[in-house]
């Protein structure tokens, strides 16, 4: 039987195996999440699909609201280790909010409606993935150290345009936006690392909250209640929060090369998965 279906008959007497399930799912998102500073939706999504079949709507509004139980404690740790660039997040916040909500109703146009429309929304998160993948890929394997606050170019066209694109993306997927906006701060405005995860946890805070809001409010357009996805969400909330606290520290701790071969190795099985070769 699949999640909705679970949630739907009984959601108050869900089992303690889901319950377990959910919590760990949750836990491990808002590790890397907060690690990564990509919210944690590339987890989740693919994860839940895996364990409970696909629901690609469901998974994407209950994985916004985790986002936020993600990015929070991993913004206020970032935030006390100094390295949050307020200069760039300002900008960064008010176009990723805009296009985070044009994304959602992308999401929810006719083309991605129905089991083939989330089969085709996941596999557009799956080449995501592989672009994720890639990009770590190369800073695994490149010579060129990391680069220093004195090498940042920022501006604020820069900050919004890198807002926006992260927006669109967490709209349209359910995914926090990180992903795409950790490797674009570094090609864009020249950051260290550390600083564009900040970067990008705080942002998380404020468009996946609102964000996830209107993804919620939608859910009626595929035969799913909103209070189903509030629900899965709030399930996945407290290992979200807990793995995002954790994560943060291991940020500033562990050295990166460690976290991007485990990060690369889960993308791929969860790619794998959410292209559905074989289905």
């Amino acid at each position: 039987m699949d999640l909705t279906s679970v949630l739907t008959l009984a959601e108050v007497t869900i089992s303690a195996q889901n319950l377990a399930i959910i919590a760990l799912i949750g836990l491990a998102a808002g590790l890397l999440g907060g690690m990564l500073g990509i919210g944690g939706s590339i987890v989740m999504i693919p994860t839940m699909s895996y364990v409970f079949g696909y629901d690609q709507h469901l998974y994407q509004a209950a994985a916004m609201v985790a986002n936020v139980a993600v990015s929070l404690p991993a913004a206020r740790r970032h935030h006390q280790a100094g390295a949050v660039k307020w200069d760039v997040v300002r900008f960064m916040i008010p176009a990723a909010v805009l296009f985070a909500f044009f994304g959602v109703y992308v999401s929810n146009l006719p083309v991605f409606s129905g089991q083939n429309g989330g089969l085709w929304l996941g596999r557009v998160l799956a080449m995501f993935q592989v672009y994720v993948i890639g990009m770590n890929l190369m800073k695994m394997f490149s010579k060129q150290k990391d680069f220093t606050l004195e090498d940042a170019k920022t501006s604020k066209p820069a900050s919004g345009v890198l807002g926006g694109v992260m927006g669109f993306t967490a709209g349209l997927l359910g995914i926090g936006g990180g992903a795409i906006a950790v490797p674009m701060q570094q090609v864009m405005l020249k950051l260290p690392l550390r600083n564009c995860i900040a970067n990008s946890s705080t942002v998380i805070v404020v468009s996946a909250a609102l964000g996830s809001i209107y993804k919620i409010g939608t859910l009626g357009e595929h035969d799913t209640t909103w209070t189903t996805g509030l629900y899965v969400g709030a399930l996945l909330v407290p290992g979200a929060f807990i793995g995002g606290r954790i994560g943060a520290v291991l940020t500033h701790k562990l050295p990166l090369p460690v976290v991007r071969i485990a990060f690369i190795l889960l993308m791929l099985v969860a790619a794998w998965k959410m292209a559905a070769f074989g289905e």
